[in-house]
């Protein structure tokens, strides 16, 4: 990955991760939400929704929130991931990832939003939070 500092937004909703039996079907509820995941493994269908939509016949971890990092990044980069979960590592906040086509998308706990802001904020990347507000390594907590 180059040597630069990337940006990433905090998005405004709880999540949840949830495992599913491998034969289940995808909860059509889901298809409504504005950020959800689904991947289906032999042995397992594992969900992550927002906490609202929860199927009752789940496997939960609740309590999640999403860190997006603003793209679209070309998909021959290197060391996207592995430059910010480093950063969350060391911070102690543990990591959920999920990549798209364009993205890449950081799920920590919702106890941890502070933990991760900083520092991410303190390797130069800047994040947005709930309000809007950009923040820097410059920036006041």
């Amino acid at each position: 990955m180059p040597d630069r500092s990337l940006n990433l937004q905090l998005l405004p909703e709880s999540m949840a991760v949830c495992r599913l039996g491998p034969d289940r079907q995808v909860p059509e509820e889901l298809m409504q939400a504005p950020f959800y995941s689904i991947t289906r493994t032999a042995d397992e269908l594992s969900v992550v929704c927002p906490e609202r939509l929860v199927p009752g016949d789940a496997k939960a971890e609740k309590g999640w929130r999403v860190l997006k990092v603003e793209g679209p990044l070309d998909l021959a980069m290197t060391g996207v991931l592995a430059n910010l979960t480093k950063s969350l590592a060391q911070a102690n906040v543990s990591v959920f990832a999920l990549s798209t086509y364009d993205t890449d998308y950081l799920l920590i706990r919702a106890a941890d939003v502070t933990a991760a802001v900083s520092a991410l904020r303190t390797e130069g990347h800047g994040v947005v939070v709930d309000s809007g507000q950009w923040y820097t390594k410059m920036d006041r907590p």
